[in-house]
């Protein structure tokens, strides 16, 4: 048996005992879905192919977004966990393939609840390799989008700054440029036409801007799809858009983000700075910190994690809590993931969905047993 799978029949058994039932999608999945929640970057590591079609297939290199599609091809009617164990394909790991298991958990309303016990689950599945005390990184992605929402910015702002906290968790660049308008050669140069594009309709103004970039003949722009790029042009056509934002919004971000220690130092600190700045953030936080005591009610003992309000992980579909467990704070990460309710709409569910998940690297988990 190979190395990595020297515990897989283990970790199926627990995340069975926990309810977790195992789905196996096909390893041949529609690459659009990934590379329109991931990014065109995504594309330089996917393996493509083409169907009879013209349709663009791919080998699944993530096994979210097919037990996600699973879900929803058998209804999406009900409460359903599923675990997964399984090959992804990419070409940036040696060999082109790496096996991955993970869970993901559907329709619970409880979300504080559900958040502890898949954190819980993650911190059992590094046991079974002995890493019994891993650094617990902790985020949240929907706390920041409810910052932005009470500070009102723009759409494009809001869009823009929500994808780089994604990618990175430094928005330094995008505060810099915020703090001043746009000069020439940049949304104002285009006033005119998206003047013309504001107030349309979004369909048609979509379909539109989509053609003319297609007979121009782009498909990409700094790894932004045609797609993607017809939505940000869009945005901008929104009014107010091209300008920056007041000083004393910019320096409520810079505040919040800089924000770190335990959940409940942070908890302390945010509800300081929403009252200061006159923000409504109250609800966010009291499930923030809702979902501390479900952690503590785990056994998981708060001071353990590690928070940070610019901790995000590398996909922008996450709305809620996101985590990873790494051994002693460094390198990648050995299990990781988090909360995704908008994502089963996105892919066709008809509605968001309470979800969350996380995945396993097995591969990086032996190499720290075999240490």
């Amino acid at each position: 048996m190979p190395a990595d799978q020297s515990h897989a029949e283990e970790l199926l058994a627990l995340y069975a005992r926990a309810g977790f039932a195992r789905v196996e999608p096909p390893v041949l999945q529609p690459a659009d879905a990934f590379l329109d929640l991931s990014g065109e970057e995504m594309r330089r590591t996917m393996f493509i192919t083409m169907d009879p079609e013209g349709r663009e297939l791919c080998l699944r290199p993530d096994l979210t977004l097919p037990v996600c599609r699973h879900y929803i091809a058998d209804g999406a009617a009900q409460m359903r966990d599923f675990a997964y164990l399984g090959p992804v394909f990419r070409s940036d790991v040696p060999g082109g393939e790496l096996l991955q298991a993970g869970v993901e958990s559907f329709g619970r309303q409880d979300r504080e609840a559900a958040d502890a016990d898949l954190l819980a689950l993650g911190l059992e599945t590094a046991a079974l390799w002995g890493v019994i005390d891993p650094t617990i990184r902790l985020g949240d992605a929907g706390l920041f989008a409810t910052l932005l929402d009470a500070l009102n910015l723009p759409p494009v702002w809001r869009r823009r700054l929500i994808k780089d906290f994604a990618r990175s968790g430094d928005l330094g660049a995008d505060l810099a440029l915020l703090k001043q308008r746009p000069e020439a050669g940049g949304v104002t140069a285009h006033a005119g036409v998206l003047s013309a594009l504001a107030g349309s309709d979004p369909d048609a103004a979509r379909a539109l801007v989509t053609d003319l970039l297609s007979i121009a003949g782009i498909s990409t722009v700094g790894g932004r799809s045609v797609s993607e790029i017809a939505e940000r042009f869009l945005e901008q056509a929104a009014p107010g858009d091209g300008e920056g934002l007041s000083p004393e919004k910019v320096m409520v971000i810079e505040r919040y983000l800089a924000i770190a220690g335990t959940p409940d130092q942070a908890a302390a600190r945010l509800r300081a700075l929403a009252e200061e700045a006159g923000l409504e953030l109250s609800r966010a936080l009291d499930a923030f910190e809702t979902r501390t005591h479900f952690i503590a009610a785990q056994g998981i003992e708060p001071g353990r994690l590690s928070f940070a309000t610019a901790f995000g992980r590398p996909l922008d579909y996450y709305s809620g809590m996101v985590f990873e467990l790494h051994e002693n704070g460094a390198g990648a990460p050995l299990v990781a993931g988090g909360r995704y309710d908008g994502l089963l709409g996105r892919l066709g569910a008809g509605e968001p969905i309470p979800a969350v998940g996380f995945a396993v690297w097995l591969g990086r988990l032996d190499a720290v047993e075999a240490r």
